[in-house]
């Protein structure tokens, strides 16, 4: 058995900014439409495990932990009034839908990938998001990341190959380098080159040395080592900090597999689906049952 779980924020984003590109002025609810044909798609593909993960509240608990972190600030309000929107089309279309108040999306998609783990009928998880984030859940080739725009899977080696670590430092990676996309910096002076190359070798920012000669003598060779250890030991609270930003909850309520089954659409779908002026998706919907 496949599972897919499937970044519904990511999703609304690269639809409506797809559409956007095509046409001057998109329909209004075009991302909604187009990650409903998306996830036809999925179907008629085999899928037959599906969860789609909203942000149905832009903020969440990371906020309260750090003033920067991204807001709905900014944020194009034709994208902030679909989120309802799509996840009422959604499960109108008989898909589960877990809409994030208190946790982000990627919370939601972490939870369901370490349920999904622990059922050995479960022979492959799909995790449908290029977000680097979602990194830390891959393992081997069994838990893996899609990036449906550009057709690449990226396993675990993808992932070492792409960060110079492993998804179990990714989280402390990011703590280093930043996130831009999540809104927190990470420390100054450290890059992707820099912090691959002290976590290949120290696997966790709490086991990297104070001494920029400790890195000497355990082979850690970088030529400003010396001050990235200055940075570091004067820095560290942020770092966990930004550590603790980028770590993913794996224990949010997603129910069991079996509840992510497609059994079909409710009565609902064609209704919402006239509402938003696709009437085409109903006889797609119809050729799958």
């Amino acid at each position: 058995m496949q599972v897919h779980l499937v970044d519904g924020t990511y999703e609304l984003y690269r639809q409506h900014f797809g559409q956007a590109s095509k046409h001057k002025q998109p329909p209004p609810f075009a991302g909604t439409i187009g990650v409903l044909t998306s996830t036809i798609q999925l179907l008629q593909d085999g899928a037959t495990h599906i969860g789609v993960a909203t942000d149905h509240i832009i903020e969440s608990f990371r906020n309260d932990l750090y003033s920067g972190y991204k807001t709905s600030e900014g944020m194009e309000p034709v994208l902030l009034e679909q989120i309802p929107i799509l996840e009422d089309a959604l499960r109108a279309m008989g898909v589960t839908v877990w809409a994030m108040e208190e946790f982000e999306a990627d919370d939601a998609l972490a939870s369901a990938a370490a349920v999904a783990c622990e059922d050995r009928t479960v022979h492959k998880v799909l995790i449908l998001t290029p977000d680097k984030d979602l990194g830390q859940c891959v393992q081997g080739k069994r838990v893996v990341q899609f990036d449906r725009r550009n057709n690449i899977m990226i396993d675990e080696d993808a992932v070492k190959e792409k960060f110079g670590v492993g998804p179990s430092s990714i989280a402390d990676y990011l703590g280093l380098v930043g996130d831009t996309a999540d809104g927190f910096p990470g420390l100054q002076g450290w890059g992707a080159k820099s912090a691959s190359t002290v976590l290949a070798k120290y696997g966790t920012i709490d086991k990297i040395p104070d001494s920029h000669e400790q890195w000497i003598i355990d082979g850690v060779t970088l030529r400003s080592a010396e001050k990235l250890a200055s940075t570091l030991s004067s820095s560290r609270t942020e770092a966990v900090l930004f550590k603790q930003l980028a770590t993913l909850i794996t224990t949010v309520p997603v129910g069991d597999i079996a509840d992510w089954k497609w059994a079909g659409p409710t009565e609902r779908f064609e209704a919402v689906a006239e509402k938003l002026g696709a009437p085409q998706l109903v006889e797609r919907i119809r050729r799958l049952k």
